[in-house]
């Protein structure tokens, strides 16, 4: 067998030096570690098992097709179970993690998802009407307007009201808790988390944690009765959820879903906001993408004909591109092995760490010729293997809402496009900083509207 690099154990405050440099520098960090271990090595610490890192496509095959049952995933996402509570189908493993995801996956696909399209549309041409011509504007303030309201209206069937006004407050004060590096690293250090009283960070985020907790165990209620005068009245997720049975005749409790609510409303509107805000910036940082998006966007008739725009070959390559160059998640789930298994010809024990590294994956040469370069041709004349190009994760852990995050990155670029005229106030490349457990623009990242010629 052939010796792995490895990574050897340090100290401590060599090791809290590192994942910090990790944290407020993670692009430099992970690019530096391939270029000096290569894309399949081991990192060991002191009294636990090892940790496989790789971004090798063959390693990431090897894992993504073994029998789920190789693997425990929700053990390596313990970590946010602060967030999103201990019955989130990210933490959940083996039979009970496929029966929930079967459970989950319906509203995301087909006629369900038809059903978006239109107020997708609705609330971005809504929140759109509020920009103020010629006067910059925070690309974030607008995308991550846009993506709550869509995925509050997806998920519980309503876009205004007291109740919904609250949840989209609260959430969006909850996720700027992690809003730079400093800030996140309250997630990396659980030491940090300390509740020293309402004004700490800690302390806020709890008690608003707790508000929105009351919000919807309140909707849950409401909906359950509701349900129950007029069950073909409500085609929202929740109430999708609600009336979802297993194969057993068993639905979920309102603790469960509470719990995948949480999840869907963070991981549903988190990282569509960063990824159309980086969609927006590249179309305009360069003038050729620029010219060939608005090109395809001018061939059509953009009224209500969603599934055009959705197959608009162009700007799916733009889309996937920008994906690729900067992930907003840049590694896929720890996956822990439960028995011995061979992977790239080598033999790994149980409760071994796997670590699959998507940013670095993206940015290998051998599959991407000038990866640092945006270049959405790419995909117009390639196709990528599920394990060359994973954006939004891979094998039975795939994100669930890829779909409703492409479609809505897809329309909300359309009809923005369609109304304004924008353009960057800064030519200076820009760069991803930390947010949270994402990469994500800068939060100053700023562009000027113009009203339609």
């Amino acid at each position: 067998m052939n010796t792995i690099p490895t990574v050897k154990s340090t100290s401590g405050l060599i090791r809290t030096f590192r994942q910090l440099n990790a944290i407020v520098r993670p692009l430099e960090f992970m690019e530096r570690r391939r270029a000096k271990y290569g894309d399949f090595y081991q990192v060991t610490f002191k009294n636990s098992p090892p940790t496989i890192m790789t971004c090798n496509p063959q390693a990431i095959e090897d894992i993504f097709t073994a029998s789920p049952d190789k693997f425990r995933v929700g053990k390596g996402n313990r970590i946010l179970s602060f967030l999103v509570g201990d019955n989130s189908l990210l933490l959940l493993d083996g039979k009970i993690h496929k029966r929930r995801r079967k459970l989950l996956m319906p509203p995301f696909h087909g006629e369900s998802l038809d059903r978006c399209s239109q107020q997708i549309v609705e609330i971005t041409s809504k929140v759109s009407d509020r920009l103020e011509l010629n006067k910059p504007f925070k690309v974030r303030h607008l995308t991550q307007e846009i993506t709550m309201r869509v995925i509050l209206s997806v998920i519980f069937g309503i876009d205004s009201g007291t109740r919904s006004d609250r949840l989209r407050e609260l959430l969006t004060t909850l996720l700027d808790t992690f809003n730079n590096p400093l800030n996140s690293s309250l997630i990396f250090f659980p030491k940090l988390q300390k509740d020293w009283g309402k004004h700490s960070p800690w302390g806020k985020f709890l008690r608003i944690k707790q508000e929105i907790r009351a919000l919807i165990f309140a909707e849950i209620k409401d909906r359950r009765k509701a349900i129950q005068r007029d069950r073909e009245e409500y085609q929202d997720i929740l109430s999708l959820l609600i009336m979802a049975k297993d194969e057993k005749g068993e639905g979920m409790s309102d603790e469960e879903l509470h719990d995948e609510l949480i999840t869907l409303l963070f991981a549903g509107h988190e990282t569509t906001a960063s990824a159309l805000a980086w969609l927006f910036y590249w179309i305009h940082y360069l003038p050729e993408v620029d010219r060939q998006v608005h090109q395809e966007l001018d061939t059509l008739d953009l009224n209500g004909d969603y599934r055009a725009i959705a197959n608009l070959p162009y700007l799916n390559a733009t889309i996937n591109e920008t994906l690729r160059i900067y992930p907003i998640v840049s590694g896929a789930f720890a996956r822990v092995l439960t028995q011995p298994m061979s992977i790239m010809d080598r033999e790994f024990q149980t409760d071994t760490w796997f670590m699959i590294s998507i940013y670095n994956l993206h940015h290998q040469e051998e599959i991407y010729l000038n990866a640092d370069q945006f270049i959405p041709e790419r995909f117009l004349t390639r196709n990528y293997s599920n394990y060359e190009y994973l954006p939004f994760g891979g094998g039975n852990r795939r994100c669930i809402g890829s779909a409703l995050a492409l479609l809505e990155m897809k329309l909300v670029t359309a009809t923005i496009l369609s109304r304004f005229e924008l353009a960057l106030t800064s030519k200076h490349p820009m760069l991803p900083v930390r947010r949270g457990l994402t990469l994500a623009p800068p939060a100053s990242f700023e562009m000027i509207a113009t009203a339609k010629v």
